[in-house]
């Protein structure tokens, strides 16, 4: 079984952490209503995937 020979350091154990960045997530225009949407997501704004309608919108007389 390996066993470290001497302690490692904290900063040397904190150098590992230190290369992780949050990244934005990747925005693309819906082909639909052309907004802003997240890559493989249904459209906020028009509730459309992949040119169909995924998410349908309530009217006044659907209540």
């Amino acid at each position: 079984m390996a066993v470290p020979k001497s302690k490692q350091s904290k900063s040397r154990t904190n150098k590992r952490f230190a290369n992780y960045k949050a990244t934005a997530a990747n925005l693309v225009e819906c082909p639909h209503c052309h907004e802003l949407k997240q890559t493989h997501t249904v459209c906020k704004n028009c509730g459309y995937y992949d040119g169909k309608e995924v998410v349908v919108e309530k009217t006044d007389a659907q209540n």
